[in-house]
């Protein structure tokens, strides 16, 4: 699974940078950017990371072996991390081999190098946080039920409220002084804000906290199993 997630997103990304005659194409657009990278991979992995998460805890209860694995000298906690961590670290390796373009697009540059550093690196930490996000929330979803299929359509559906469904409440204008608090639940302004290249404390915290929270939310999903 992991094999064909990082074949599909490298694939897919490599379409719409370099192939498909969109706005998203770096030679078409003609500026030494790989911005189109950082718009198309959320959407991306708002569908691989679930693909990935999805079995994580559900195929387990299915089998039954859930209960072999939590009879180990483990803690909850410590199987919850070593399945996120397992997760983080296949986003990793989906987006090393992407700094291919970026090399093609320093070299590309006229003059060479001339490329936002800044925004660049910027944007590639927000993703690893985004995807990091998506991985915790999958891991919940897996958590909450046996069936694979169910719990990639959650985190689909819940990773996707996280990402853009605040800014969706947030351009309703419904609440007033409250609009922009309500846009800052989201994931969207964080991740556009880091994009920037400006690495702000509040969008760290704002990251490791909904990661922490899916993270319990897990836990207590786990926990619950056994007061049955």
């Amino acid at each position: 699974m992991g094999y064909i997630v990082i074949t599909v997103f490298l694939l897919t990304i490599g379409l719409f940078l370099w192939v498909f005659p969109l706005d998203s194409n770096i030679l078409t657009f003609g500026y030494a950017n790989i911005d189109g990278l950082f718009t198309l991979a959320p959407f991306v992995f708002l569908f691989l990371i679930p693909a990935i998460t999805m079995r994580m805890f559900a195929e387990e209860k299915k089998s039954g072996t859930i209960e072999l694995l939590l009879t180990q000298p483990l803690t909850d906690m410590q199987i919850i991390l070593a399945k996120f961590l397992a997760g983080v670290v296949l986003v990793v390796f989906s987006l090393v081999p992407t700094l291919i373009y970026y090399y093609s697009v320093y070299r590309l540059g006229l003059p060479p190098g001339n490329i936002d550093q800044g925004a660049m690196w910027g944007s590639y930490i927000g993703l690893l946080l985004l995807g990091a996000v998506f991985v915790s929330i999958g891991l919940f979803s897996s958590s909450i039920t046996d069936n694979q299929i169910i719990s990639f359509i959650i985190a689909v559906a819940m990773s996707g409220f996280v990402y853009m469904g605040f800014e969706f409440i947030w351009s309703l204008d419904l609440f007033g002084n409250f609009d922009l608090l309500i846009r800052s639940l989201g994931i969207s302004s964080h991740y556009a804000s880091i994009s920037r290249g400006v690495v702000d404390t509040r969008d760290l915290i704002y990251f490791l906290s909904v990661i922490a929270f899916f993270i319990l939310l897990t836990k207590f999903s786990l926990a619950s199993r056994k007061w049955e």
